[in-house]
């Protein structure tokens, strides 16, 4: 399923922020694999802010790290340097950067969150991951088999943006119920855009 509007976001996301952030990269003389290393350890840096209680700032630091995973690959083709292996590294890095943050947010209900409210969150933190990691999963497994597909209405981009913003408006426990059902959600509508793929190979 094809979220309307989404491509020409992408499309203006990559002429406006990923090429000339990649660009100023370049400048500065980091190499894809280095701005992927990087944003990791800001994902880390967010996920310390969030456990320690400080979630506004957390949610500035995890979207400055989720800025800079987008522009490695623009810097990757940019500069020549796109490898198989610098995709790998890239994949590897964002889902424990993603994990980091989410691991901050049960150290945050752990210390943070009233008893009373303590349950729902965790859950919905461990609900949030699980569903998360699955969607991407999928689509790795799909590529491996030759199904090539980003389909479903809760990908990578959209999880890290909700994050951010719940975060900042400290509310993260209501996104990240919003963010475990339309995972869920997206988890089997590609599940089933991967099935269609595969069969049409068939």
């Amino acid at each position: 399923m094809a979220v309307p509007g989404r491509e020409q976001v992408r499309a203006a996301v990559l002429r406006y922020v990923e090429l000339p952030g990649a660009r100023f990269l370049r400048a500065l003389g980091f190499t894809a694999n280095a701005v992927t290393l990087l944003g990791f350890g800001i994902s880390v840096v967010a996920a310390y802010l969030v456990g320690s209680g400080w979630l506004v700032a957390g949610g500035i630091v995890f979207l400055l790290g989720g800025a800079l995973d987008l522009m490695d690959g623009a810097l990757a083709r940019l500069t020549g340097t796109a490898s198989p292996f610098g995709a790998l590294l890239d994949s590897v890095f964002d889902r424990l950067g993603e994990a980091a943050l989410f691991a901050g947010l049960a150290v945050y209900a752990i210390r943070e969150v009233s008893e009373s409210r303590q349950l729902f969150f965790i859950t919905v933190v461990l609900a949030a991951l699980i569903f998360s990691q699955v969607v991407s999963y999928l689509r790795a497994r799909g590529e491996g088999l030759g199904a090539f597909t980003r389909a479903g209405l809760m990908t990578r981009t959209e999880r890290v943006v909700l994050l951010g913003v719940g975060l900042l408006v400290q509310q993260i426990e209501w996104f990240l119920l919003f963010i475990a059902v339309v995972s869920c959600i997206t988890l089997w509508q590609r599940m089933f855009a991967i099935r269609d793929l595969l069969n049409k190979g068939g």
